[in-house]
Formats: structure tokens, sequence, C-alpha cells
């Protein structure tokens, strides 16, 4: 029993953490119908970003913050300057322009701090593993998994329970009609733009110290989050999140028994679910 204990606390924490990051992605692309190619690179700013105040500080916490503000500040800038152009001119510029921003960012990111593969140590609080039922599990683990549920939570419950969810998916629905009632779509899109950021930062901040951090970490990830907006199904950020849990698992057991073989079980999990329901875990037919 303790086996499965432990791929089901990793299974959830992968999940989890991948739904954050992902989430960004979801947003912009799910519900705004704006395809980002860039969504990994705030992945890796946001992680470099944090890991450069955590190792000046010794603070987890402060390069958590930042990890977070950085990515969103970049995330803000590049939706003003370059995606605002973008929106009215279909989604070749915006695959174009942002496919050219993952080459730029990488560079910067290689420029300001090297090329080598750089290590983030566990908080020493979260340092020590626990034993549940036969299984050891570790405490970082457990932190990932709270922080991932918290942010999870919180991002459902804006969407779905407050004006600002009910004003986004009005926004996203019938913009003009929306526009004629008073709400500012330009603001709207540029706020969710930039959780969707914040959100991409932190999860790579907070995955340095299962993954390290190297210049194109973003590019790696970046497949796999359009793979759960796909899944999950276009506007529904409750089907990333059920999309994300079974790539996490799929990923988790397949490491254990398909080793060298887990990134085929997740296009094979895809390709099911796609003959099932070609919209998607919980898209609509449009």
């Amino acid at each position: 029993m303790g086996i499965f204990l432990e791929y089901a606390v990793n299974g959830l924490q992968a999940g989890l953490l991948l739904f954050i990051v992902s989430a960004g992605l979801t947003l912009s692309f799910g519900l705004m119908r704006v395809i980002n190619m860039a969504h990994g690179s705030f992945y890796m700013v946001g992680a470099f970003a944090g890991l450069q105040v955590a190792m000046l500080t010794g603070s987890f916490i402060a390069g958590l913050a930042v990890a977070g503000l950085a990515a969103a500040a970049i995330g803000l800038a590049v939706e003003r300057t370059l995606f605002a152009r973008l929106y009215a001119r279909g989604a070749f510029a915006q695959v174009l322009v942002s496919f050219g921003l993952i080459f730029v960012f990488d560079e910067l990111v290689r420029m300001i701090w090297g090329g080598d593969i750089r290590s983030l140590p566990r908080p020493e609080a979260l340092s020590s593993a626990y034993d549940f039922f036969g299984a050891r599990v570790e405490g970082y683990r457990l932190f990932l998994i709270a922080f991932g549920g918290i942010l999870s939570a919180g991002l459902l419950w804006l969407l779905n329970k407050t004006p600002f969810g009910v004003t986004v998916r009005a926004a996203v629905d019938d913009r003009e009609s929306a526009e004629l009632l008073g709400v500012s779509a330009k603001t709207l899109f540029s706020a969710v733009f930039l959780i969707g950021s914040a959100l991409a930062g932190m999860a790579g901040y907070v995955a340095i110290p299962l993954v390290n951090a190297f210049p194109g970490m973003g590019d790696e990830v970046l497949i796999t989050a359009l793979i759960v907006v796909v899944m999950g199904g276009l506007g529904s950020v409750m089907g990333s999140l059920l999309a994300s849990l079974a790539i996490g698992f799929s990923l988790t057991l397949g490491q254990v028994f398909l080793a060298g073989y887990a990134p085929a079980v997740v296009y094979l999990l895809l390709g099911i679910v796609l003959l099932v329901r070609p919209q998607g875990l919980m898209g609509r037919i449009e």
C-alpha cells in the first residue's frame, strides 16, 4: 500500500503544478482565444528571478514573491506592447510573434544568468520526509500539493464566483456587447494576462528544487501545457484541472513502469480523449 500512496502523492503534486503552469495558457488561449507560444518563457523568467532573490536573501518566500511579480510584470509588458496590437490580426500573427519571443527570452536569460544549470535547495523546514502507512513522502512535495491546491481553488473561485469572472466570460463571449455595457475589455484582458503570467512564474520557481533551472526550461513545459488546454477543452478551467491531474498521474506511472517512454503515455492519453470527446473533457462544441 505504501508504494501506491507514494505514486498518488507524486501524481497529485505533478498534476497540480502542471495546472498552475498551464492556467495562464488556459486563460489566454482557452478564454481569450489568444495563442501565446511564449507562455513558457514567463515560467522561466519567474524561476530565474526568484532564484536570484532567494540566493541573495536566503529567503524562499521572498524568492516566490519576486518570481510571481517579475513574471507578471514581463507578461503585462508583453501584452500591452505586442499582443494588444495582435488581437485583431488572427492566430497566424500571434503564433509568429510569440514564437519569436521564445528565442528572445531564452537568449536574454542566457546573457543575464549564463547557460549553466542552477539548483535551489529545499527550504530547511520542508526538507524532511514523513512516513504514512508505509510510504515515505517528501515534505516539499506535500508543500507543492498544498500550494497548488490553494492556487487552483483560488483561481476557480475567482473565475466562477466573483463579478470579475462573470465579466471575463461576458467579454469573451460577446466583446462588443460587454463594452456597450461599460466593460473595458482592454483592461480585463490585461488583468487576465497578468494573472496567468504570475502563476506561471511562481510555478517555475517552486519547480526548481525538483527539475533545476536552465535557459530554455520553459520550452519543454509549453508543449505539455498546450496538451492540457486541448485535452481539458478550450475555455474550461475545470477541464484543464482534470487534464492536468490525468497527465500528472500518467507521467508518474509512466516513469515507473515505462521508463523512457513516459511522454508517449501522455500523447496516447490525449489521443484517446480526443477520439471519445473531440471538444475535450469539459469543452463545448462550437
